[in-house]
């Protein structure tokens, strides 16, 4: 079994930082790779990063880092439009002949407001 846990959001001024977290942790062989997704009220879930690369709409104040099984987000002068539950995935075998998997955290809410 794997498990993907986000965490590290709340309620932030705008301008301020947050720094997300997502540990996964299980059976698994290999990550091959971990991503980041957000979704706002209605709107789509939309990708925000993975692979130290960002989308354009948060490019410059958010970057992406990796650390074993542990990927990190760090956004820096949050905007409300930022505002949204934010998701970890990863893309992963449990064994070396075993097909890959996508696996998502639960999400973690970050809330941009003064």
């Amino acid at each position: 079994q794997v498990q993907l846990v986000e965490s590290g959001g709340g309620l932030v001024q705008p301008g301020g930082s947050l720094r997300l977290s997502c540990a996964a942790s299980g059976s698994i062989f290999e990550i091959i790779h971990m991503h980041w997704y957000r979704e706002a009220p209605g709107k789509q879930r939309e990708w925000v990063g993975g692979n130290t690369v960002v989308a354009d709409s948060v490019k410059g104040r958010f970057t992406i880092s990796r650390e074993k099984n542990t990927m990190y987000l760090q956004m820096n002068s949050l905007k409300p439009e930022d505002t949204a539950v934010y998701y970890c995935n990863a893309y992963l075998t449990q064994s070396r002949e075993g097909a890959a998997h996508d696996y998502w955290g639960q999400g973690t809410q970050v809330t941009v407001s003064s």
